[in-house]
């Protein structure tokens, strides 16, 4: 009997999952079956990793065309004293200094004092003080090294600052959105309305609980969650009002292109048939890869840092982190206004006697075009892949950012590693002598791609890899928002949820995996062999689960056990329970390992129990492991969100 690593045993069974959806059954339900004391709003929340943005819409509306998603004004600080509407709430969390706010200067429409600033002035202030700005929370929840509950950022902060943990950082941002709804709703409470929450299609399964439990922390706990490409794509077909199908055609292949502050997340829909009519399949997702405009903020700070370093003028950490803002700022002007060539930037001191006081310089167009287009999308050949070099031993704390700054490579590694994404799919014949998959199409999501030189290269690039093996150029689908189409497309996704509008296939974005260790004579200097069990196969749908009663394993408790995942974006023909013995690092990647110890309660530590599997996706949209006792169906349920520490 093969030995499976600890669990969580739950308080009840859980045995009912929630209700399946699945697209024949929604079909089927309809508005007049809508209970009238039930939610009265769609509401989708893209809990962005620069900004957050809420879409709302009325349910009670049955005509596709009359369903209209609205864009929520966030109140919010702007700076002290000052409060705003805005369509976007930054992602920003500021940590100030008890003197550097006078009472009453932080109050807001509900509260005189938040538990922590958010928004505007969050990124306002911390443009002036990065050492107290929290970023990017959201890239840290997918992070595999670190306890997300962990008070870590900012990450290079003294002492005297106080530390939130990126878990703290996204319910801060979920808790302002709530409120700042309940403001302007109060008769239609948040957690009463159908709330659909935005995640990178590559999250891997922890990143989602982790979301999740944000959500439940603030009282939404009915939220589930949605793929930002698409949510995209929803947004895309929803601003159509039905002439999406004008514009689609069965065997076209869909490229997602979503490009935002902090991460690059790629994705494939097939457009089929059934029974005459249009459908749209989610056949691949990319891996998650944190690049974005941060990282283009960065590069263009650095590039000015470099021209002063040429006059003798020498910057301190701190002053290249609030550079970057000011070239966030300067980047989106010069993209912007077509007539506008230079921009003037202040680099400010704490004093005349550090660097002989203000730095002032300039940032140009030609170099933000060299720096941005031809080192972030640069032109490459299909074949090509990101460049990887070996880690040094020893680094600083920090996300692990992509080792290579071109998004064109990425994406040439993502169409050539998806190749066979359709094979299952009778609608598309991809050409024999093809190299890679073809897209036919492209949308584009993400505030980084709303610059016309980086769209336009992007487009270029595609279309050289297509005409080099004869195929047909891309066509760009035009009229998305890029801002606010996430948002918009998780309030359409709640319509659709209740049998109304177009639905896309999807379920999970990858096959899972749970280790087993094999249970073998002991052999000097040789680890027991481990296999690869597949819980949950490319596609599995929310609301479904599978037994695995015919294989039993050993559940270990009461001793140090390790926790072992493996995700895989390329193997859709492994089934539930299907085990691998071998596999290259391409085709499975290992997700996280932790060591826990399980109380051993009634049982003797180290006792083996006889168990079978169940693995489900439920509803929500997370993925869920059990253990059932073959002796008396006891459970135990196997928690994902493995970074929150034990």
């Amino acid at each position: 009997m093969s030995q499976l690593f600890d669990y969580k045993k739950s308080e009840t069974a859980n045995q009912d999952l929630a209700e399946e959806h699945s697209v024949n059954q929604a079909d089927e339900s309809s508005f007049a079956d809508y209970p009238q004391n039930g939610p009265q709003y769609s509401v989708g929340i893209d809990l962005g990793t620069t900004h957050c943005v809420l879409s709302y819409a009325e349910l009670g509306i049955i005509d596709d065309e009359q369903f209209s998603p609205q864009v929520m004004a966030i109140p919010q600080l702007t700076s002290p004293g000052s409060v705003e509407d805005k369509f976007q709430l930054p992602s920003f969390l500021y940590q100030a200094h008890e003197a550097e706010l006078a009472d009453g200067s932080i109050s807001l429409p509900w509260a005189e004092k938040s538990d922590y600033l958010v928004g505007e002035i969050a990124r306002n202030l911390g443009s002036k003080t990065p050492i107290r700005l929290v970023s990017s929370a959201k890239s840290w929840l997918c992070h595999a090294g670190v306890d997300c509950k962990a008070p870590i950022l900012p990450v290079e902060a003294p002492d005297e600052v106080e530390r939130v943990s990126p878990f703290q950082a996204t319910t801060a941002y979920l808790q302002h959105l709530r409120d700042a709804w309940q403001s302007s709703h109060p008769d239609a409470p948040l957690e009463q309305q159908d709330v659909v929450i935005t995640v990178p299609a590559s999250f891997d399964p922890a990143a989602r609980e982790l979301t999740v439990e944000a959500a439940r922390a603030v009282g939404l706990g009915q939220a589930i969650l949605l793929e930002e490409p698409q949510a995209a794509l929803y947004s895309w077909i929803e601003k159509s009002h039905g002439g999406w199908r004008n514009h689609a055609e069965v065997g076209d292949i869909i490229l997602v292109i979503d490009v935002g502050g902090g991460t690059t997340d790629l994705s494939l829909i097939a457009v089929t048939q059934q029974g005459g009519n249009l459908e749209l399949t989610r056949v691949a997702v990319g891996d998650h890869i944190l690049l974005g405009g941060d990282n283009m903020d960065l590069a263009l700070a650095y590039t000015v840092k470099a021209k002063l370093e040429q006059d003798g003028k020498r910057l301190e950490t701190w002053q290249i982190q609030a550079l970057m803002h000011s070239c966030r700022d300067a980047k989106e002007k010069i993209f912007n206004n077509s007539n506008l060539d230079t921009i003037p930037l202040v680099v400010a001191s704490r004093g005349s006697s550090l660097i002989g006081g203000t730095l002032r310089t300039e940032l140009t167009r030609d170099e933000v075009n060299r720096v941005l287009v031809e080192g972030f999308l640069p032109k490459v050949d299909v074949n090509e892949k990101p460049a990887s070099r070996p880690r040094t031993g020893l680094r600083t704390a920090g996300l692990p950012y992509a080792q290579d700054a071109a998004i064109t490579r990425h994406l040439a590694a993502f169409l050539t590693k998806q190749q066979g994404a359709t094979d299952e799919l009778e609608d598309i014949n991809l050409p024999e002598h093809a190299s890679f998959l073809h897209p036919t199409a492209v949308l584009f999501n993400g505030g980084v791609l709303k610059a016309d030189a980086l769209a336009e290269r992007l487009m270029q690039v595609l279309n050289a890899w297509l005409s080099a093996e004869q195929a047909p150029e891309a066509r760009l689908l035009a009229g998305a928002d890029l801002d606010l189409a996430v948002a918009r497309g998780a309030a359409y996704y709640g319509y659709v949820r209740k049998g109304k509008g177009v639905r896309i296939k999807g379920g999970t974005a990858a096959s899972y995996y749970v280790g087993i260790e094999s249970a073998m004579l002991a052999v000097p200097g040789m680890a027991a062999e481990i296999q690869a069990l597949c819980i949950a196969p490319f596609g599995m749908e929310e609301g479904t689960q599978q037994e695995l009663p015919d294989d039993e394993f050993g559940l270990v408790i009461g001793e140090p056990v390790r926790f072992r995942f493996f995700a895989s974006n390329t193997r859709r023909e492994d089934k539930v329970g299907a085990r691998l013995n071998y596999w290259t690092n391409e085709e499975l990647v290992e997700l996280d390992e932790i060591e826990v110890t399980l109380p051993a309660e009634t049982c003797k530590p180290g006792e083996i129990i006889p168990v079978h599997l169940c693995a489900a996706v439920t509803e929500v949209g997370t993925l869920e492991l059990q253990a059932i006792s073959q002796k008396d169906s006891s459970r135990w349920k196997i928690e994902f969100d493995v970074r929150a520490g034990e």
